[in-house]
């Protein structure tokens, strides 16, 4: 995996839109927390525009998105929010320039587009809290990022939940959001499951289709080759008039049960407050045991 440059003070972070619409005037934090940093900013040309529910049209989105990448003075790009319309974008972006200088991509939920299709192209990305919710990440989050981009060590430790399987496992991470995965599998950013270790988080899914996802996943061998889990925030999930009968982690576990590798549940990372970096394509060592939960990036 070929890790971008990490940032140094004086670099320049461009912050866009690859799916939904940011109208509203609340990057002010994020703008102060970055030149806090001694970094500068770059508003793109996809924030503030309004097409529906996206950042402007596809094409529009598309072109800010590929002069971020194309622009040598650009050290990171940064998606404002998730919600969707990456993967709308995805196939019109030209990486021929990004894939000889390649650069952080910053974000989660969505972006996940990005994580699994650069991922198939050997460059890692960063799993992070986005623009729009600095103003309420704890400060955990926040500076796990930092010590992401500026490369410093990245590690976690936890206490143990309940559903947790013990064990150790090294490999490489990949992931991002349950339902973006499932919607990519079958094309050209899939995600490549064999021998990793598998990051899944979701928001307001419908219990019954968090068991379609997982038993999809299941079905199509991703995780039988699978190295461990990690299971971040399953959040504001939803029922049918007639109960699922299990939550979402439940159904997971009912899932995985039976594969023996480590598993841990209840990650800080997703659409929680607490949402933690992460860099997908990096190895890691994780050791599960019945009292803490550790996660070292190399």
């Amino acid at each position: 995996m070929i890790t971008p440059p990490y940032l140094q003070k004086g670099d320049t972070v461009a912050i866009v839109s690859t799916a939904r619409k940011n109208l509203d005037d609340n990057l002010k934090p994020t703008i102060d927390m970055l030149e806090g940093w001694g970094l500068k900013v770059k508003i793109g040309n996809t924030i503030g525009l309004d097409y529906f529910q996206l950042a402007g049209t596809d094409d529009q989105r598309a072109a800010d998105f590929q002069e971020q990448m194309d622009n040598p003075n650009i050290k990171a790009i940064w998606c404002v929010r998730g919600g969707y319309g990456t993967v709308k974008i995805i196939d019109k972006l030209d990486f021929t320039k990004f894939k000889k200088n390649p650069k952080w991509i910053i974000g989660f939920s969505d972006v996940t587009v990005l994580h699994s299709h650069l991922n198939r192209m050997g460059i890692e990305s960063l799993h992070a809290i986005m623009p729009v919710s600095v103003a309420r990440a704890t400060d955990e989050a926040k500076n796990s990022l930092c010590t992401a981009l500026f490369g410093e060590k990245l590690q976690y430790t936890l206490d143990c939940d309940a559903l947790n399987h013990t064990g150790k496992a090294k490999g490489e991470l990949v992931g991002g959001n349950l339902s973006i995965l499932y919607s990519l599998l079958g094309s050209e950013s899939a995600i490549d499951c064999h021998d990793k270790i598998l990051f899944i988080e979701d928001l307001d899914e419908y219990l019954y289709h968090v068991d379609r996802m997982m038993m999809n996943l299941k079905r199509n061998g991703c995780l039988s080759s699978l190295k461990g889990i990690i299971v971040g925030g399953m959040t504001e999930m939803k029922d049918n008039e007639i109960p699922w009968g299990r939550n979402a982690l439940e159904i997971i576990e009912d899932t995985v049960k039976g594969l023996n590798i480590p598993i841990i549940y209840n990650f800080p990372a997703g659409h929680i407050r607490d949402n933690r970096a992460l860099i997908f394509g990096r190895q890691i060592t994780m050791e599960v045991t019945p009292e803490t939960s550790k996660v070292v990036f190399e």
